[in-house]
């Protein structure tokens, strides 16, 4: 649960170097304190080489869903009663990073993330049963005709 720094590219050579960084953590006061760390290494690294030219770019990219979703849950506990009638007890993670969800939330499509049943994610032996994925689509489709409950006049 603890956010961090991470570098994703370092590439350059003899005059020009660049170093791609993504920032994560669960809370804004941590992302916004890793951002200022990341401006003060530069800043320092600026002053100790006045002939360098850094430059340090933060672009936002994806927030924690649960700061729009604290104000309405109702697509979580339409997630929830999905899982449930597809006999399956739901349970909730929170999942740091940049996720669809997350983007679209942010955006104003409340949209958690619910499983796929996947397992070794993202890692090289990435997988997924047939009767997880089984699973997953009965979800989906009971997802879907909650939602359209909810949303059909009467």
């Amino acid at each position: 649960r603890e956010g961090f720094i991470h570098a994703t590219t370092i590439k350059g050579g003899s005059s020009e170097a660049e170093i791609k960084f993504i920032l994560r953590d669960f809370e804004r006061d941590g992302l916004a304190a890793k951002g200022d760390l990341l401006r003060k290494v530069c800043a320092a690294v600026q002053a100790s080489e006045p002939r360098a030219g850094i430059r340090c770019e933060i672009t936002p990219q994806y927030r924690n869903m649960r700061y729009w979703l604290e104000n309405d849950m109702t697509p979580v506990e339409l997630a929830r009663d999905a899982v449930r009638a597809g006999g399956m007890d739901p349970v909730s993670v929170a999942i740091r990073g940049g996720t669809d969800g997350s983007r679209l939330t942010e955006m104003g499509i409340p949209c958690p993330n619910i499983f796929t049943g996947m397992q070794e994610i993202h890692g090289p032996l990435e997988w997924i049963s047939v009767q997880d994925m089984a699973k997953a689509t009965q979800v989906a489709l009971e997802l879907a005709m909650r939602t359209a409950t909810l949303t059909t006049p009467e």
